[in-house]
């Protein structure tokens, strides 16, 4: 059964931080939604509102292109080993370029990365959790 809560509690961080891989959903108005697979040491929860990621080159950069027209953000965290739980955040994001005034606060959260493209930092509205069995 879904559950809806406001805001991320111990037992769901200790969820995420313990998640090798999350998937992050972004769309602009008009064209396709995007799911990417993100993985590695590059997300941090900083609080029970707020959670950052850094984006690395390689591929698209669909999610700071979206984000420059549409702020809304969702996270989905699955458990592939151990008890079963589907997590997603729901929220408002904003991508940090290096050239940024904020970059450097952010990025002390996070081990520095050659690839680094932004930092996306995330204020959650809600999240909702799900037994994950199906």
């Amino acid at each position: 059964m879904t559950k809806r809560i406001e805001e991320l509690n111990d037992k769901l961080i200790a969820f995420i931080e313990a998640q090798q891989l999350f998937f992050v959903g972004t769309a602009a108005p008009d064209g396709p939604i995007n799911v990417s697979p993100k993985g590695g040491d590059c997300l941090k929860v900083l609080s029970s509102q707020q959670i950052i990621w850094l984006n690395y080159t390689g591929s698209g950069n669909e999610t700071a292109a979206h984000l420059r027209v549409s702020d809304r953000v969702t996270l989905m965290f699955c458990a592939f080993d151990g008890s079963p739980m589907i997590l997603r955040c729901y929220g408002r994001a904003t991508a940090i370029h290096q050239r940024d005034a904020l970059w450097q606060q952010y990025s002390e959260q996070l081990p520095a990365h050659p690839s680094a493209r932004q930092l996306v930092v995330m204020d959650l509205d809600f999240v909702l959790t799900s037994c994950g069995f199906g």
